[in-house]
């Protein structure tokens, strides 16, 4: 299996909902930018809304770290809308959340589950450069969380503007960092 880190995020075009809007993403609104594709099985599904939300809370903070976030499911934005217009949780959700009904996307990512048409729980932190830093795929029952995902994406940041420099474990910001090197071998 190749690994999808360092990899480019493909071209692409998909339609998405909005904060009311259905709107056309591609590739070209990501270049230059941190974002995150964020993929979740389906709407109207039970650990899905739990997600969706506890990212929506994080959300400005995200914006704030100059990152974006995109929502993918293999649903239609049609699906997106009626599911917003359903539910008082993802009534709070403010970013896009892309529709991806033939899989393109889901495929390209490598979470995309062919014999049920869904994609697995997969979160992936792509660069300014349109590459891929971060990728991580769960199974469908297992949720995740949005503090975690911050603290990764603040640790790519740093080791981006501090070359020579890496994040150890548990690592946050204003924490110590490593500079990998002879001297550190069977030191640590």
């Amino acid at each position: 299996m190749k690994s999808i880190i360092n990899s480019k995020v493909p071209e692409f075009k998909a339609q998405a909902f909005q904060i009311n809007e259905f709107k056309t993403y591609t590739n070209k609104e990501i270049e230059g930018k941190w974002s995150v594709f964020f993929f979740y099985p389906a709407d109207f599904t039970f650990v899905c809304p739990t997600e969706l939300v506890d990212l929506g809370e994080k959300y400005e903070e995200l914006k704030n770290m100059g990152v974006e976030v995109l929502a993918v499911s293999t649903d239609t934005h049609f699906s997106h809308k009626a599911w917003h217009d359903s539910s008082d949780s993802i009534k709070k959700i403010n970013y896009p959340m892309l529709a991806d009904p033939t899989g393109f996307l889901s495929k390209a990512f490598g979470v995309y589950i062919e014999e049920e048409g869904l994609a697995f729980r997969g979160t992936f932190l792509i660069d300014p450069d349109g590459l891929i830093k971060l990728a991580e795929i769960h199974d469908n029952g297992i949720g995740r969380n949005a503090d975690e995902l911050i603290r990764k994406i603040q640790a790519a940041q740093f080791i981006r503007n501090h070359p020579g420099e890496v994040c150890p474990a548990k690592w946050k910001p204003g924490s110590q960092t490593l500079k990998p090197g002879l001297d550190l071998v069977g030191k640590i």
